[in-house]
């Protein structure tokens, strides 16, 4: 078990022998190329290119976005603040299924024109001659497929696409077919005949198909620029549906802001109404509250209140304090005698009458003064003057006392006046702060009424303004536009990819057949044991066939080498002793046989006497190469009444050539080879022969060589290539190791001379090269230059 796991593994890879192997199948290789060029060709040839198109627009990006930005008129509200617009969004939308619904639409892509040839369908796309128009294109729930024939004149013939006529029409006339109607339009004009295939899908399958082929991407992070492609048959049809794309997503764009500013506009105009009534209800009421508390402007009414209070209140405390001068200067001059002088000063000139009151203090001061003169000059209180003085004086302070008593009243009335005037002010000054109260609540709501009307009409304009410049989302930097260049199919992509598969699909059926192949086949499958190599034995045409003297074949030449390499094996042996040669294999038809036959004729051609023994009793097959008698060596063994050499034979054409046939076949082959007569009959063939070459049993399925490999001088182990299986090498590996089988050494049976022996030896020798014997002498080929086999 382990020699087998150890050959297993020497044998797994040799990459000198996998390259000769692909390099050797060259043809193969040429043809797979050929054939898969070829299949490319009729694909290229017959396949419908697509063509790729593509465009470039600028997305507005505003800070605000979306709908925010679309309601910019309100922005200020802040009522959308929340929602974000970005780039992504937009893009979302060019892919949306209403713009491109709305593109398949306007371009009547449910549509199709196609005119059929004999492999390969055109596309007509705007080519087509007639035009078909849908009367409901909605209405269209399922595929219909037409082939309209122009009949000649305004006739045409609608057929279905079992080429079935469904009637004949006229250009123009309306066609109700199951659940569609449609008309059919001329549009050539100088009437050919076609015929013409129409197809009519639902608009949306057509819709998802245009939409999964669409591709929207951002050109980069950056930036605001996107870019559409699309891959379609036609270039034409390409084109126009991106820039159908593009003017939907504008005109869904400019419909959605002209709609907001519009609804905007409107909002205004109601806001505008409601906001001017409210104001006019706010400015009567205010009218209203002044009226009732009449007044005009509250604050300066109360800061003219404040001032004249203070002026009263200013008045009111001049009148106290002329009110208690005069009552003081009242009880003054009751309680004055005539010679005391009256203050003439201590009255305010705005208190009193001055024409009285001042003067006639005046007059009795001067009285008093010249009395008092009088009295200090000596006059008595008898004197007349002095008398007739106090006598005045009296009168005087009566009239005084009298104008005194007018003033005070008249203080008093005054005071009182201005007491009842404070109090009416301090009654109006107290109820200011609530009328300033209460006006300000409705001047403050007539001041918002204001402002927001103001505000709702700068914005009413605002609105006409941005209604009337509404402007694209979109700004288009390049239209679209499809490369004349198909990127399908890829004709050099395919061409090398057909190239590589025509290489690969051999390379991966050797592989495989050289994964499953367990069989050995050339020197280089036996490299790895140890048992001696004598040399390959190419394959014959003729297996039947004798060696002869004269032959110069392959097979020829490579028995002759064998031979010669054994005789290095058996040069170890004494001079003059016979040599016998036992020739086996591990299982039949391994050609045993007939390298027996052979080598006992090669070297019987070389002058010695050799007799070939047929010692596989068992299933002798001596007789399919030598014309032999029934009887033989098991006849020989089972008898003890005759000679060995009633049953040798010579072969016709050798003069040192015998044979000893095998025999019937014994029912007992074991142990005929076990009797003592085998010993005696190799003791006395030693004698006369030079070399006995024995033809014996396979060694893996009986034991009769194992028995009688003790009489060989030296064992060729046949292997057969292309038949043995290199796990049934271990069985000679085995067997020598052990040392079962004397000087034992392998023959390569059944080579292929055209591919050479080993790797590739031409017919060759051992692992040399050919020496040019016979016809089929091969020069050094550029492989085996490469692979440095040997040169001589």
């Amino acid at each position: 078990m382990q020699i087998e796991e150890k050959i297993n593994q020497e044998s797994q890879f040799d990459l000198k022998r996998s390259i000769y192997t692909y390099l050797s199948k060259w043809p193969w290789f040429i043809v797979g190329v050929l054939v898969c060029l070829s299949f490319a060709f009729v694909y290229l040839r017959y396949t419908i290119p697509s063509y790729s198109a593509s465009a470039m627009i600028l997305v507005k990006d505003d800070k605000k976005g979306g709908m925010v930005s679309e309601l910019a008129a309100l922005s200020e509200v802040d009522l959308m603040g929340n929602i974000k617009s970005t780039v992504d969004n937009e893009i979302e939308i060019i892919k949306s299924r209403t713009i491109a619904e709305s593109a398949v639409r306007d371009l009547n892509l449910n549509v199709k024109y196609k005119r059929e040839g004999r492999v390969k369908t055109v596309d007509l796309y705007t080519s087509s001659p007639i035009s078909v128009i849908l009367a409901d294109k909605n209405a269209v729930k399922s595929s219909h497929k037409y082939k309209v024939e122009y009949t000649g004149g305004n006739n045409y013939s609608l057929l279905d696409d079992e080429e079935n006529k469904i009637g004949s029409y006229k250009f123009g006339e309306t066609v109700k077919h199951k659940d569609i109607t449609f008309t059919v339009i001329n549009k050539a004009e100088d009437n050919p005949k076609f015929k013409i295939s129409v197809n009519i899908e639902p608009l949306s399958s057509v819709t998802s198909t245009f939409k999964s082929k669409l591709n929207v991407k951002l050109i980069s992070d950056r930036t605001s620029v996107v870019q559409l492609s699309i891959i379609d048959p036609v270039k034409a049809r390409a084109e126009d549906f991106l820039n159908k794309v593009i003017a939907n997503y504008n005109k869904d764009a400019v419909e959605d802001k002209s709609q907001v500013f519009k609804n905007t506009a409107e909002f205004v105009d109601e806001r505008l109404k409601i906001i001017s009534a409210e104001l006019g209800d706010v400015e009567k009421e205010g009218e209203q509250y002044k009226i009732k508390n009449r007044v005009t402007d509250i604050t300066s009414e109360g800061g003219l209140f404040l001032e004249n209070a203070s002026e009263f209140q200013k008045a009111l405390i001049e009148t106290e304090t002329q009110l208690s001068v005069a009552e003081s200067l009242i009880n003054y001059v009751k309680s004055s005698s005539n010679t005391d002088l009256i203050p003439s000063n201590v009255l305010s000139s705005t208190a009193v009458d001055p024409s009285l009151t001042p003067s006639l203090i005046a007059e009795y001061n001067s009285l008093v003064l010249k009395r008092n003169r009088w009295a200090s000059a000596g006059a008595t209180e008898e004197n007349v003057r002095l008398q007739k003085a106090d006598a005045q004086l009296e009168s005087l302070k009566e009239n005084v006392l009298a104008n005194l008593g007018r003033l005070k009243n008249t203080l008093l009335i005054k005071k009182r006046d201005l007491s009842a005037q404070q109090r009416r002010l301090d009654s109006k000054i107290a109820e200011i702060p609530t009328q300033e109260r209460e006006y300000k609540s409705i001047a403050r709501q007539q001041n918002l009424k204001e402002a927001l009307f103001v505000y709702l009409l700068q914005k009413r304009e605002e609105t006409a303004i941005a209604l009337a410049s509404t402007a694209p989302n979109a700004k288009i930097i390049d239209p679209a536009l499809a490369s004349n260049i198909p990127v399908s199919p890829r004709r050099n992509i395919i061409l090398m990819a057909a190239f590589l598969i025509g290489l690969i699909l051999p390379f991966s059926i050797i592989y495989i057949k050289d994964l499953l192949d367990t069989k050995i086949h050339t020197a280089n499958d036996l490299r790895h044991l140890t048992i001696p190599y004598l040399g390959d034995v190419s394959s014959t045409d003729n297996s039947s066939e004798l060696i002869s003297l004269n032959s110069r074949s392959n097979t020829a030449e490579s028995l002759r080498i064998v031979r010669t390499n054994l005789e290095f094996i058996l040069g170890q042996l004494p001079k003059g002793i016979a040599k016998t040669i036992f020739i086996t294999s591990t299982i039949p038809k391994e050609g045993k046989t007939f390298i027996s036959v052979n080598l006992a004729a090669t070297i019987a051609l070389s002058g010695k006497k050799v007799i070939l023994l047929g010692m596989d009793i068992r299933n002798p097959k001596l007789d399919e190469y030598l014309d032999l008698p029934a009887k033989g060596l098991s006849n020989y063994l089972s008898t003890n009444d005759t000679t060995l050499d009633n049953y040798i034979i010579s072969v016709p054409g050798f003069e040192n050539f015998d044979v000893l046939p095998p025999g019937i076949i014994p029912p007992n082959p074991a142990e005929l080879l076990m009797s003592d007569k085998v010993a005696d009959m190799f003791a006395e063939l030693k004698k006369e022969y030079d070399y006995v070459v024995v033809d014996t049993a396979p060694v893996s399925l009986v034991t009769d060589t194992v028995v009688i490999a003790k009489f060989a001088d030296s064992v060729v182990y046949v292997a057969r290539a292309n038949h043995l299986d290199k796990q049934m090498l271990a069985v000679p590996e085995t067997l020598y190791r052990e040392k079962k089988l004397p000087n034992m050494a392998i023959v390569l049976n059944d080579t292929d001379h055209k591919k050479g022996y080993g790797y590739g030896y031409g017919y060759g020798y051992g692992y040399g090269y050919g020496y040019g014997y016979g016809p089929e002498i091969k020069k050094r080929s550029f492989f085996d230059k490469l692979f440095g086999r040997n040169k001589d």
